[in-house]
């Protein structure tokens, strides 16, 4: 008896945790945006193409991302409400990193495989890489400064 009502709380707890993630970030179409932030996708979609849109809350702010397609490979543009943009994931080439950056994405991923690089820019400043590893089919994801040395804290 005791079992399943533990069983059952977690199931509950569980249900809750992703119902209010889900209730964070929600797809929405391109008319749902506020003028603002639809200004700033146009430019920054100029010559991509426009794989989809979500918004999601973070600490009370209400936040949209634009998810592109730019000559092949993935950049995503993280706006506030008034379309100021507040981060960029850019997919980059790992052979065009420089040999520090490389080093110490493979530093921290170990002996998995790096399948995914990304710089991440905060208001126009480059604050991190951000390597998606395969290690034993297991999927991770390891960060680091832009100069190839570890983080104090994940951006």
């Amino acid at each position: 008896m005791r079992v399943s009502k533990c069983c059952g709380l977690v199931v509950a707890l569980c249900t809750l945790y992703s119902m209010s993630a889900e209730a964070r970030e929600k797809n929405i179409k391109r008319s749902d945006l506020p003028a603002a932030v639809e200004k700033t996708v146009a430019a920054q979609s100029e010559g991509a193409t426009i794989r989809g849109f979500s918004q999601e809350k973070e600490h009370g702010q209400v936040y949209y991302e634009a998810e592109l397609l730019v000559r092949g490979h993935s950049k995503d543009v993280l706006m506030n409400a008034d379309g100021e943009i507040v981060e960029v994931e850019e997919q980059v080439a790992i052979d065009s990193l420089s040999p520090a950056v490389r080093q110490g994405l493979q530093n921290k991923a170990g002996k998995g495989k790096l399948t995914k690089v990304e710089s991440l820019t905060k208001r126009d400043k480059l604050v991190a890489y951000e390597a998606q590893v395969l290690t034993d089919g297991k999927k991770s994801e390891v960060q680091i400064g832009p100069d190839g040395k570890p983080l104090d804290h994940e951006e």
